[in-house]
């Protein structure tokens, strides 16, 4: 596949962005999540990847994907992600951004991946598939992937959010939600779902994925940031990369689990059991496209975006091609 160029370059600063705020060319911040998704941005920090490729990155971590597009848009961060699930709707109001590198998800792989999201259920609820949802209670964070995931998951099962009572919860209240009984069934995604399925007595796994969205991230930055030092550029990807097949590796999975536990709140069986649903591959392809195409089409349709946004105006490949044209040992375990 071609590279996904970035056409052109904004002929202005964007006028929602304090460029005086951000760190210098080789002084670059980064927002992660404080969850497993964010593991190749801790281990690449944890394990010096970044000074080994020329940068120095401090890394600040959110919440939540809302609260790290806010500090991106405010000039904290130089680089952060953001899920496919809201962004393109994001883009056509003037959000002006570039993503350069995968963050989380195999969306170079195939367009839809997303065993990381489930569908668990209280014992007591009487719900063993999906169509025995109707009339009950689902716990979901509104916007999120996991709500894109439970909406496409009604959709194959006859049913539509008409048939229950969506009840918005943040990530962190997921868990206890179906404990006090708030809800019959919680739609959430690693490490909420081994979480819950390990201290909600009696609670069940209802579905695992399916290929119905695609539960992928990229990390972006604008325009200004990406293109002003492109060697700073090149050396964050690159450490992205590293990281990613860092993580990937089997042979490290007590010290990723380890890492990931000074990031992120929960325990390390929690996080070394969902590990095994999280993919990591920081490639830019055909799929990726298709991804976010699907995503914007699904956007249209639900009324968020008013025409379609192409994927060669966000998705810049370069980087990651030069990486992988450079360190073909970082990918040789991904098809």
């Amino acid at each position: 596949m071609k590279s996904l160029k970035y056409l052109a370059m904004a002929a202005a600063a964007l006028p929602f962005v304090a460029f005086s705020n951000v760190a210098s060319a080789q002084e670059l911040v980064v927002g992660a999540a404080g969850n497993p998704g964010g593991l190749a941005v801790f281990v690449a920090q944890e394990k010096g990847f970044f000074a080994a490729n020329g940068v120095d990155v401090k890394v600040e971590i959110r919440n939540t994907g809302s609260e790290l597009s806010k500090g991106l848009r405010a000039g904290e961060f130089d680089f952060a992600p953001a899920a496919f699930t809201n962004l393109p709707a994001a883009l056509e109001r003037g959000l002006d951004v570039r993503g350069i590198v995968g963050y989380v998800g195999a969306a170079y792989a195939k367009p839809t991946a997303d065993e990381v999201v489930a569908l668990v259920a209280s014992g007591s609820s009487g719900i063993n598939s999906v169509a025995d949802l109707t009339g009950k209670k689902v716990g979901v964070t509104f916007g999120s992937t996991g709500d894109l995931w439970l909406l496409e998951a009604l959709k194959e099962a006859g049913l539509t959010t008409n048939d229950i009572d969506r009840v918005n919860t943040r990530p962190p209240g997921l868990v206890s939600v179906l404990d006090t009984g708030g809800v019959d069934a919680i739609a959430a995604w690693e490490p909420f779902v081994t979480q819950t399925l390990n201290k909600v007595g009696g609670a069940k796994l209802v579905k695992r994925g399916g290929d119905l969205v695609c539960f992928c991230a990229y990390l972006h930055g604008n325009p200004e940031r990406v293109y002003k030092d492109e060697k700073a550029t090149q050396g964050f990807v690159d450490s992205i990369a590293q990281a990613a097949a860092y993580v990937r590796d089997p042979a490290n999975s007590d010290e990723v689990v380890e890492i990931a536990s000074r990031f992120v709140n929960n325990s390390k069986d929690e996080i070394r059991a969902g590990l095994a649903f999280w993919q990591y591959d920081p490639r830019i392809g055909e799929n990726t496209a298709k991804a976010f195409e699907g995503s914007v089409k699904r956007l249209i349709s639900q009324k968020k975006m008013k025409k379609p946004y192409a994927a060669s105006d966000y998705l810049d490949s370069k980087f990651i091609d030069s990486t992988v044209k450079r360190h073909p040992e970082w990918f040789a375990d991904l098809k």
